[in-house]
């Protein structure tokens, strides 16, 4: 068994400005880099073995910092936790996108299934999984893996038979969300962003 806790990354100017991003690579801003040190403090109280980072800047700068506040090695990029491509939807703002394409379960042209993003999320989750269980047999280790909100809610969905997150929740920039990964399993433990 593996635990693992994913965050999304720390706000960019995107985020604030209600812009999809989905697989544009924009920088954290200064509000963003603080959210990476309250969620490092939040993760602060337990032990955690690796971190894990989706290669986009936002998400590989949050794992930096919270690695750095840990005393954890550099994050490990893993290109499974990206952020779903929008297609032409990226770089619209977030009223213009639901207007256009009515709800996010539609994929716009060039865009990613929520159903893809969630099974190339759980097979990179289990390759972290089966990794930390080969350095870790056979006490469980503790992983972090910083993403984005759209894989997220994509594994809260799966992991919640649908329940989480709720209609029109939003998961906040630095939030903490812990799962328990065995072999072909992942449990939601604890959301703490909804």
């Amino acid at each position: 068994m593996t635990l693992i806790t994913l965050v999304r990354h720390g706000q960019t100017d995107w985020n604030l400005a209600r812009r999809i991003q989905g697989s544009t690579d924009i920088p954290l801003n200064e509000t963003g880099r603080s959210d990476a040190l309250a969620a490092a403090e939040r993760l602060g109280t337990d032990t955690h073995h690796a971190i894990y980072a989706s290669p986009l800047i936002r998400a590989h700068e949050t794992a930096r910092i919270i690695a750095a506040q840990l005393s954890l090695r550099e994050p490990t990029t893993v290109h499974g936790v990206r952020e779903r491509e929008f297609g032409e939807g990226e770089g619209m703002l977030v009223d213009a996108y639901l207007e256009r394409f009515t709800d996010w379960l539609s994929a716009p042209s060039g865009a990613e299934s929520l159903d893809i993003v969630r099974d190339r999320a759980l097979i990179a989750l289990e390759g972290i999984a089966r990794e930390s269980r080969r350095r870790s047999a056979p006490v469980a280790e503790s992983v972090i893996v910083v993403t984005h909100g759209g894989v997220i809610r994509a594994l809260l969905n799966h992991a919640s038979g649908g329940t989480l997150p709720r209609e029109g929740e939003m998961l906040r920039n630095g939030s903490v969300h812990r799962f328990e990964a065995a072999p072909g399993v992942l449990r939601l433990l604890e959301t703490s962003a909804l």
